[in-house]
């Protein structure tokens, strides 16, 4: 039912955008929030206008997210935090979940070598160390100004006085229910011991606003040296999981650089590994840089973006892995003399033409949520973080109210085996004690690159205007996402509420498939695409973007939820 909505919905926008009557963006002078549930982005909103900056309120729709939208939002989880701000520092918060220290290469495998079904997805032993709590406290505390128990308020108190479970929100859980059902305190909690909540309805969660006072009180190291990781600890043994308390106490946040790009007079800020998306983000723009896209979602730019994105793919398969463990070909992938190879072998060849991976110069669910901030000193803030699938394991902690995640699913349980997201897996993302999964998360902020003086020489980097913050959910399709998106802002100059709305497709390299969202693109396409040899599959939803995009003359902030979710952009 809720799919047949939202197609129908989008149906209309498309419509209303190609007869010139788009829906606008949400407007705002100052500062803007737009993630994928409402009262989050009225949390961050609301930090915002409390004095606090980007950060601040980023780290309260994370915490309030853990609340009210249980099936990605997450503290049992982790993810990607990239945060530029106005001075022009950068920084990629990475705290991504690890492997526990027993976690083996083969542990999914039965004694015959063939993966064990359901076994990296659901319960204990699927689940890797969190690192939620650890990477927002370490954003608020190095980047943010009112402290972690103000702007954790507005989380406590959704879960301590509950908010109304909206009706995709009910439908969620109903859809759930199976995997909810399998663990006792899941089911009392999410599915109140089979009385499930109807839309309307009050959610309280105390166990969980207890554990969230406690952070806030406490610091991260409650989550992971105190009680709340002894409650993890405790879960994990009743249910046959691996983490420990020594895993918990080891665990360490990364803060890396973000990847940097270029991309027609923009500078791209995006993600470097252990995700895969903004090394795969950066190969595609610098592969399509140069040629002329005509129209979207055209025969045209439909086939030059797909075979960009088979390429892409591959190469994630072949090299994507965690950078403290393996060697990522990072240069090579990202350089403009691999693109140059690839644009040629696109131009050159046909679709029904087999793509492997190619050699770069030196080698070396998709339930996930997305939201982005801009304050009014132009700091922003782009933040991916997950359960890996909806509700993560299905595992909660005894006591503590909050889901865990099956994120050791990212992992390669078998090399050329793909995930629950169909992506194939390589030698490089095999499991290892405390190492981190590879990512499709592609957190970004696109800037504008400053003028030049009279010499012609680029102004400092602080000086770059803000452009574009965005990013997706979605598995595998999460770098597609943000690639289109981006595109439809940068090239086809769509404002962003069209942009987020416009019809997507996705390929992957594996299955050798062409997928579509079933609005939005021309029977006469189809039939293009599949006599240029595509193998076509229509699918519900492909990603569900939320963005601000900044106008280069007045600095005006546009936020656009994406309307293939219930998510909300608030301004002030």
């Amino acid at each position: 039912m809720r799919c047949t909505t939202l197609q129908l919905l989008l149906a209309s926008f498309v419509a209303c955008s190609s007869s010139g009557q788009a829906f606008t963006p949400v407007a705002a002078r100052h500062g803007m929030v737009v993630s994928s549930e409402a009262h989050a982005s009225r949390a961050g909103i609301e930090i915002l206008q409390s004095g606090g900056n980007a950060v601040d309120a980023a780290v309260a729709v994370g915490f309030a997210l853990a609340v009210t939208h249980p099936a990605a939002g997450n503290i049992g989880g982790g993810g990607f935090m990239l945060i530029r701000m106005n001075n022009g520092e950068t920084a990629f918060i990475d705290y991504r979940e690890e492997a526990p220290a027993t976690a083996s290469r083969d542990m999914y495998l039965d004694p015959h070598g063939q993966v064990i079904p359901q076994a990296s997805i659901v319960g204990a032993k699927a689940v890797g160390i969190p690192g939620t709590a650890a990477g927002l406290a370490l954003a608020e505390k190095r980047y943010g100004k009112l402290g972690l128990g103000r702007v954790m308020l507005p989380a406590i108190v959704l879960a301590e006085d509950g908010f109304p479970v909206s009706y995709s929100l009910s439908q969620s859980l109903r859809e759930k229910e199976r995997l909810l059902s399998k663990f006792p305190e899941t089911r009392h909690i999410f599915l109140r011991d089979g009385n499930p909540y109807q839309p309307g309805e009050i959610f309280r969660q105390p166990d969980l606003a207890r554990t969230l006072k406690l952070v806030a009180r406490e610091g991260p190291d409650v989550f992971y040296k105190g009680s709340i990781a002894q409650a993890i600890a405790d879960t994990m043994r009743d249910y046959g999981g691996l983490i420990t308390t020594e895993d918990l106490a080891q665990y360490e946040v990364k803060v890396r650089q973000p990847l940097v790009g270029r991309f027609r007079g923009y500078t791209i800020l995006t993600a470097p590994p252990p995700s895969s998306g903004g090394i795969a983000l950066i190969e595609m723009l610098n592969v399509l840089e140069p040629l002329d896209l005509g129209v979207p979602n055209s025969f045209h730019s439909i086939h030059l973006m797909a075979e960009t994105m088979r390429r892409a793919y591959a190469d994630r398969a072949a090299y994507g892995g965690d950078a403290d463990f393996v060697s990522v070909p990072v240069a090579g992938l990202t350089s403009r003399s691999y693109a140059a190879k690839l644009r040629d072998e696109i131009l050159s060849s046909k679709p029904e033409a087999p793509v492997t991976a190619g050699r770069p110069h030196a080698f070396e669910s998709g339930e996930t949520t997305h939201y982005s901030v801009v304050d009014a000193e132009g700091n922003a803030v782009a933040n991916t973080y997950t359960l890996n699938g909806a509700y993560g394991s299905g595992v909660t902690v005894e006591g503590a109210g909050f889901l865990l995640n099956d994120e050791m699913d990212d992992f390669t349980a078998k090399p050329g085996t793909p995930n629950m997201f169909g992506l194939i897996q390589g030698e490089a993302n095999v499991i290892a004690p405390h190492k981190r999964p590879l990512s499709s998360m592609t957190p970004t902020i696109v800037l504008r690159e400053p003028t030049t003086d009279a010499a012609g020489n680029l102004g400092p980097h602080w000086a770059s205007p803000l452009r574009l913050v965005l990013g997706s959910p979605g598995g595998g399709t999460i770098i597609s996402t943000v690639l289109q998106v981006l595109l439809n802002v940068l090239v086809f100059n769509m404002d962003v509420r069209e942009a987020v709305t416009a019809p997507r497709f996705h390929h992957q390299w594996m299955p050798d498939k062409l997928f579509l969202e079933p609005w939005g693109f021309s029977a006469d396409t189809q039939q293009k695409l599949r006599e240029a040899g595509y193998k076509l599959e229509m699918r519900g939803l492909i990603g569900e973007c939320q963005a601000i995009a900044v106008a280069p003359e007045t600095g005006w902030r546009f936020g656009a939820a994406d309307p293939r979710g219930d998510g909300e952009a608030v301004g002030y």
